[in-house]
């Protein structure tokens, strides 16, 4: 089972394995870079090193890096998005460099231009990115909540990403709470099934790389993007039991997004600890 959480690499990409060590984890996510910038300093070699060969000797089997959330593929052409094109070509570098075989990327978010040119802005922006960037670095499309004019809600937009960029190298991340947040009704068993019976028919279930496992602070179809503790929000625990005991995610990476707690740590020992009774592991 890969379970995890998201980390600080604060005081070095190394310190970001210990803390995941610390927690039990099997998997973890991280930034590379702070996730609130444009500018990144370079990894050093010493430092990529470092990070190497704690992981090696640690417990985690998956990392898995998030980009930042400036960068915005369906920007219009101008400087936004040659910064963007830019930025999340260094973020796949900066994977590349610390050995990360996974970046995973909101799509982006139209600002009013609709649906169609929002998505043949990503397709194109993507088209261009790939003519760099290095190999071994797999990007995972997340699911969002629908937020404002943010592209990726549907599966059939995630789908036409994929459909129209043959160059890339895609996977799918899946969150809960975007799901739930975006009218992907998961809080009973039989929804769950029924939402990834939709996945398996638009999207193909290999595509299925990664789960952000959050609840949800808001309800069903609110569009509302606001993470909450596994079975405190409104998606309940159920859906958390379907995707933990469900065999064909057995070996698929679930990542924790939920509140750290006031010490940064409470909240991701309770949480890890019901998705595992959820598991049937404890």
């Amino acid at each position: 089972m890969l379970l995890g959480v998201h980390v600080s690499i604060a005081g070095g990409f190394d310190k970001a394995v210990e803390r995941g060590t610390a927690l039990g984890c099997s998997a973890i996510q991280i930034f590379t870079k702070n996730a609130s910038q444009w500018r990144s300093k370079a990894i050093t070699e010493a430092e990529a090193e470092a990070f190497k060969t704690v992981l090696a000797h640690s417990p985690i089997e998956t990392v898995i890096a998030h980009d930042s959330y400036l960068i915005n593929l369906a920007a219009p052409p101008g400087e936004n998005r040659d910064k963007s094109i830019t930025a999340f070509v260094d973020e796949m570098e900066r994977c590349a460099t610390l050995g990360v075989p996974y970046l995973v990327m909101h799509p982006g978010a139209h600002l009013g231009a609709g649906v169609e040119v929002g998505l043949e802005r990503i397709s194109a922006a993507f088209t261009e990115i790939f003519q760099t960037a290095p190999p071994g670095v797999t990007v995972l499309l997340e699911n969002t909540a629908g937020q404002g004019t943010y592209l990726g809600s549907r599966f059939e937009e995630l789908a036409e990403i994929i459909a129209r960029t043959p160059s890339g190298r895609f996977g799918i991340c899946f969150d809960t709470c975007h799901a739930f947040a975006a009218g992907y009704d998961i809080a009973e068993a039989s929804g769950y099934a029924a939402v990834m019976s939709d996945f398996e028919r638009i999207l193909g279930l290999d595509k299925l790389q990664l789960f952000h496992l959050n609840d949800s602070r808001k309800g069903l179809a609110s569009h509302v993007d606001r993470h909450e503790g596994i079975g405190s929000g409104a998606l309940g625990l159920e859906a958390f039991r379907a995707v933990m005991t469900d065999p064909r995610f057995a070996m698929v990476p679930k990542i924790l997004e939920t509140p750290k707690g006031v010490d940064e740590i409470s909240g991701d020992v309770a949480n890890l600890a019901i998705l595992r009774r959820l598991a049937g592991k404890v």
